[in-house]
């Protein structure tokens, strides 16, 4: 019987440990299975912008932060001035604080799924634009369809292909 209370406890404590472990890889892996998570680069031949003219390159990073996720947005405009926005941003659709962007000052991330997100930017807290950003299955693909007001008053209508690096 001794013998059984040793074996028992021994394998609680072993079972106990397993149950952390897995528990633990479970939170640190989470954000690593962000599809998003990564850098982007557009696809300048995928994309359509209406009106147009479209950016010279676009290179999107998005690193994990707690409940979100902080993004660094690296443009070089269609006349050749560079671009820097950045953000961090939980999923939670809730505004947050955007630096570099004249069109718009705040965004806000709502989650549909693993894979697709529905984004809501303000200027001056008035929506200018909505986007879906949507990675493929297979990780290697983000489309951006977004539709909006630009900082020039004119309506755009866009959809934009990024590939994973």
């Amino acid at each position: 019987m001794r013998i059984l209370k040793i074996f028992i406890g021994v394998g609680g404590v072993v079972a106990f440990l397993a149950v952390c472990l897995v528990a633990t890889s479970s939170l640190s892996s989470f954000a690593q299975t962000d599809p998003i998570i990564g850098t982007w680069k557009l696809n300048l031949a995928k994309s359509k912008y209406n009106p147009g003219p479209p950016p010279k390159s676009q290179t999107l990073t998005y690193e994990a932060v707690g409940q979100g996720v902080k993004v660094t947005n690296k443009i070089m405009g269609a006349e050749g001035k560079p671009i820097d926005i950045q953000f961090t941003a939980n999923y939670d659709g809730k505004d947050y604080p955007v630096t570099g962007n004249p069109d718009w000052d705040t965004i806000a991330f709502k989650r549909i799924d693993a894979y697709k997100v529905e984004v809501t930017r303000k200027k001056a807290g008035k929506v200018v634009s909505t986007n879906t950003r949507v990675v493929s299955n297979d990780g290697k693909t983000m489309t951006i369809t977004e539709k909006g007001v630009n900082a020039k008053g004119e309506n755009f209508s866009n959809t934009l292909v990024f590939e994973k690096q």
